[in-house]
């Protein structure tokens, strides 16, 4: 039998409680037994499931799926059969480490659902049979009652069905930093899920107060559920530099395949040529026209970059996401603890008829001053400041407490107590720091009265603290102090003050009231019909700031050409307000266009929510579906999206983004896991850093990939022009692999280390359909490589006369230094080399004289020549053949100063 209670469905938050309790069948004082087993078995056990996954032989044998390795497998299973096994062990050998690569990215890109299981609180506080018990949070059904008090993590989603000043902390799944009020009292069905003040959900946790809630939702079906739900629905897609280089690896592949049966054709055929020797020709072809070692190096050129990018403490989990992140042309960005420090900080404090302080210094950290304008300002001198700060300090429950081996500050408690503390402590006035202040009783925040109190002896007096929001303090006072004295609280100050609480509030200012009273008081205790006839004391204004750095980190995104958006879960105005101070929004932004919230968004059509998406960089009371919804809108007019974040909430959004960038301290290990990008330092401007090393890593991806493919291009087409011409072929398939292992082999990896050149931030993004070999860079392709072919076919019908072997020599050496003088060109496409520096890069000047060591051993050493069917030459024939490859250097230079000074300049 089942009870056919439908909590994934049901709108809680719009019901009674007698209601809510009805539909879930369920008693305050909690199921039975009997209940428990039943709704186990229908609805399961209160945890995550474990999202299937392939087997790690299948993930491995899906790295074999491509064109490319079909071809090389191809060439290694006829050189197996002619006798050529070097040829083929070394085809193989390339085959499986580019598999293992591809093999370890996709295992680390399946961990995000997984990741969700850690947020599963190990133990709950439930009713059940009528008893208050502790079990595995695991164990929890829908119906069961819990208990929840201040520091408890929520164990399954639930309606509240008791409260007393209860406030939870929802930053991880809505992004709002300021703990929220909850109350019993239903709601309208339409609100929101970051509005619903009488629900608790999983994965968030109390800041104070006291509650019962009927838990609703368990595993799966609760919110947090839902977003791994939304994870393991999301298909992992090609990322961009993988797209590039599948398109790379296909143009390649369909040139060696034509490649190869042209020139079987013309020579079996044509030339009558036997059939084995055919074969080799064939091989020859093949391998010299596949980059062999395009995959490796690739992958190394990303290795170096995530390196680079590591040091600037941008943790690259993805290799490819290096390269993606110089295309981005769009990043979405939380704001709670991503563009802000998600803490609360007091900024203003005014006192009666008194200037305006502002206070410096940021987070928990209890250093700042009191500023007046220029002056600081010492607040022991001005008594009606120090009293202020008295109840700042003493009507709070909270605690700071300080790291001493990492220097860090961390606060116990309610952020906005807190921030009410550091104040006190800046001040020098704090709990532990005067004797003379003793507290006797304390009210936590009670939401009806919106005020919390304390009753303290102050030297000998008692004296009545009072926190609260601005309206119901100036309700409950009578007075206020002002350095005149203590003066009637009339209509004109209560004026005064509201329009200076209204200028606070548009500031995105959350504005606390302070007062107090003298005695007489009747108890030692606190009643709550005593709290009036209270002295005004003044009031504060807190922000949770944003990052210093930030400004300048959104300046230079829109300097590089990108769009930085915000999608929060907090208030429009806060959102508003932050847009404003880091530069999102600025003077030049229309006003229909500064900010949205979900609801307004989902009153759009689908034509209008696009232009919404498309000129609006400001979107605020977002759910996690709706953050997936803008994201998906922008990828689909062909935008390159970055999402940053840090919460349970940003997980969909960053894994179905481009490239996820998560940050490492404040971050939840399940965003950590859906994210490609992890920021060590949590600071927004490290996705700049980022975003110039991805550009640097495109620019020496295309420099090496175009190396390759000049050197593989020369090499086909001399050995289709000398078959056409009716000469033999000039390089044997096993010289062509020595060639490409030695000289591209070491120098791709140092062109890999080449540091960018000129100001990258200052271009636009790379296109994201840009491919790495494209239009721009064709002609110098094709003019590298035909000066190569021809003065290797020069060279090798040179020597013809003094045998085969010897033209293959003088050939070989052609082709070898006209690769390692391309190695120069190669350092940079647009620049001379004189404008770099020729030796400015020790590895290229390594890989160099290491190329022109094997290169002359191979020929001249007597063991190496006879193995790979060379004949030495002569010192001065050598240097002749040295000296007549450097033509493509100076080929180079010549194109370089024509392309891009010359014609641009006129341009």
């Amino acid at each position: 039998m089942h009870e056919n209670i439908q909590t994934s469905v049901m709108q809680y938050h719009a019901l009674e409680v007698s209601q809510a309790l009805a539909h879930l069948h369920a008693r305050p004082e909690g199921l039975s037994d009997k209940q428990v087993q039943l709704r186990r078995n229908q609805y399961g056990y209160n945890e995550i499931p474990q999202a299937s996954r392939e087997s790690l032989l299948l993930m491995f044998l899906k790295q074999f799926n491509s064109l490319l390795v079909f071809v090389l497998v191809g060439a290694a299973a006829i050189s197996w059969i002619t006798g050529h096994q070097v040829d083929t062990y070394v085809i193989l050998a390339v085959i499986i480490i580019n598999a293992t690569i591809g093999f370890s990215q996709d295992l680390r890109a399946a961990n995000a659902v997984a990741a969700l299981k850690s947020l599963l609180v190990p133990s709950a506080k439930v009713l059940r049979n009528g008893q208050r018990i502790t079990l595995p949070a695991r164990e929890l059904v829908p119906g069961d009652i819990i208990i929840l008090e201040e520091g408890d993590s929520i164990p399954a989603d639930g309606r509240l069905i008791e409260s007393k000043n209860l406030r939870a902390i929802e930053a991880p799944l809505t992004g709002e930093s300021v703990p929220v009020e909850k109350s019993v009292e239903p709601l309208p069905v339409d609100t929101p899920l970051a509005d619903r003040r009488n629900m608790l959900y999983k994965g968030t946790f109390i800041a104070a107060g006291f509650g019962k809630a009927v838990v609703t939702a368990t595993g799966i079906n609760t919110a947090i559920g839902e977003i791994a739900l939304t994870l393991s629905q999301i298909k992992p897609e090609k990322t961009n530099f993988q797209k590039k280089t599948d398109a790379l690896a296909k143009q390649m592949a369909l040139i060696a395949i034509f490649s190869a049966i042209l020139l079987f054709c013309i020579a079996y055929f044509y030339q009558k040529t036997p059939l084995d020797e055919v074969l080799l020709v064939a091989i020859a072809a093949l391998v010299s026209s596949i980059p062999a070692g395009l995959p490796a190096v690739l992958a190394i050129v990303l290795a170096i970059g995530a390196n680079r990018m590591a040091k600037r403490n941008a943790i690259i989990r993805e290799f490819t996401a290096t390269e993606t992140l110089g295309s981005v042309t769009t990043i979405i960005t939380d704001k709670t603890g991503t563009l802000t420090q998600n803490t609360l900080t007091v900024c203003k404090v005014l006192v009666p008829n008194m200037p305006e302080w502002q206070v410096t210094g940021q987070g928990w950290s209890p250093i700042g001053n009191f500023m007046h304008g220029q002056t600081v300002v010492e607040p022991r001198e001005i008594p009606l400041l120090r009293q202020l700060l008295i109840i700042c300090g003493w009507s709070n429950n909270s605690d700071i407490q300080h790291d001493k081996e990492k220097n860090v500050y961390r606060l116990v408690g309610d952020p906005t107590e807190g921030a009410l503390l550091v104040l006190a402590h800046k001040g020098g006035f704090f709990p532990g720091h005067d004797p003379s202040i003793e507290k006797i009783d304390d009210l936590p925040f009670n939401s009806n009265m919106k005020m919390r109190a304390t009753l303290v002896n102050n030297q000998g007096k008692k004296q009545l603290l009072v926190v609260g929001a601005p309206e119901k303090v100036l309700a409950r006072s009578t007075f206020l102090a002002t350095p005149e004295g203590i003066l009637p609280l009339n209509e004109a100050w209560m004026h005064q003050l509201k329009q200076q609480i209204d200028a606070w509030s548009m500031e995105a200012m959350r504005v606390l009231a302070l007062a107090w009273r003298e005695e007489p008081f009747q108890t030692q205790r606190i009643d709550e019909q005593e709290i009036n006839n209270l002295i005004f004391a003044g009031m504060v204004g807190m922000i949770d700031p944003p990052r210093p750095e930030v400004n300048q980190a959104v300046a230079a995104c829109k300097q590089a050409g990108i769009r930085v958006i915000m999608a929060t879960g907090d208030h429009i105005n806060t959102a508003l307000a932050i847009a404003r101070a880091t530069g999102i929004i600025d003077s030049h932004t229309p006003h229909q266009a500064l900010a949205l919230t979900e609801q307004q968004l989902l009153a759009l059509d689908e034509k209008e929510f696009e232009q919404a998406v498309y000129t609006t960089n400001v979107f605020a009371r977002l759910t996690p579906g709706m953050k997936l919804r803008i994201a998906e809108t922008l990828q689909r007019r062909g935008e390159l999206i970055a999402m940053t974040g840090d919460g349970v909430n940003d997980a969909p959004a960053l894994k179905k983004a481009d490239v996820g960038v998560a940050m490492g301290i404040m971050g939840t290990d399940v965003a950590r896991e859906a994210a490609k990008v992890v920021l060590a330092d949590d600071n927004f401007s490290t996705i700049v850093s980022a975003v110039e090393e991805g550009r640097i890593v495109f620019i020496n991806a295309r420099q090496t990939s175009f190396y390759l493919l000049t050197t593989n291009f020369a090499e086909i087409i001399t050995l289709v022009v000398s078959i056409l011409s009716g000469l033999p072929v000039p390089l044997t398939a096993t010289q062509i692999l020595w060639m490409n292992l030695v000289t591209d082999g070491v120098s791709d990896i140092a062109l890999a280390t080449e540091a960018g050149h000129g100001q990258v931030l200052k271009q636009k993004p790379i296109d994201p359909k840009e491919n790495i070999l494209n239009a721009e860079v064709l002609p110098f392709l094709l003019i590298n490589a035909s000066l190569m072919t021809l003065l290797t076919i020069i060279a090798f019908k040179w020597f013809m006369t003094e045998g085969i072997e010897k033209a293959r020599s003088a050939a070989f050496v052609i082709m070898a230094f006209c690769q390692i003088y391309n190695v120069i060109n190669m350092r940079s496409l647009k620049l001379s080399i004189f404008q770099i520096g020729l030796f400015t890069n020790s590895y290229i000047n390594v890989a160099l004289l290491i190329s022109i060591a094997v290169q002359i051993a191979i020929i001249e050493v007597p063991f190496l020549a006879k193995m790979f069917h060379f004949q030495p030459i002569p010192a001065d024939e050598f240097i002749s053949l040295v000296l007549a490859a450097s033509g493509i250097f100076w080929l180079g230079e010549i194109y370089k100063f024509i392309r891009y000074r010359l014609i641009e300049s006129d341009e």
